[in-house]
């Protein structure tokens, strides 16, 4: 469940998705599985080869795509979802959530 954002947030990221744009947001997120993450970022795109293509740039596997909800994307979060962000200049969605990081 999504914690920490918008309606609009939520509604614009889906848009992106939809007309095939790399879109990310990242939110809130608890999972016991994952101790000691509390943000994942979703990277998404409706264009699936777009999206794969992207994800092999930060090998990430195409088999990692969740495909719920028609909003097909990666969920990123911890080392992968920092370096990530640093790689794509998008540190201040996790400045953002106060997530600690030593960049």
């Amino acid at each position: 469940m999504a914690f920490g954002i918008t309606r609009h947030e939520l509604n614009a990221w889906k848009q992106d998705v939809q007309n095939g744009e790399i879109a990310f947001l990242t939110h809130y997120w608890i999972d016991e599985r994952f101790p000691g993450c509390n943000t994942v970022t979703k990277v998404g795109c409706n264009d699936v080869n777009k999206l794969i293509e992207w994800g092999k740039q930060h090998n990430l596997r195409a088999e990692w795509i969740d495909y719920k909800k028609a909003y097909p994307h990666f969920d990123l979060f911890g080392k992968y979802e920092l370096d990530i962000m640093v790689k794509e200049g998008l540190l201040e969605q996790l400045e953002r959530f106060n997530r600690s990081y030593g960049v």
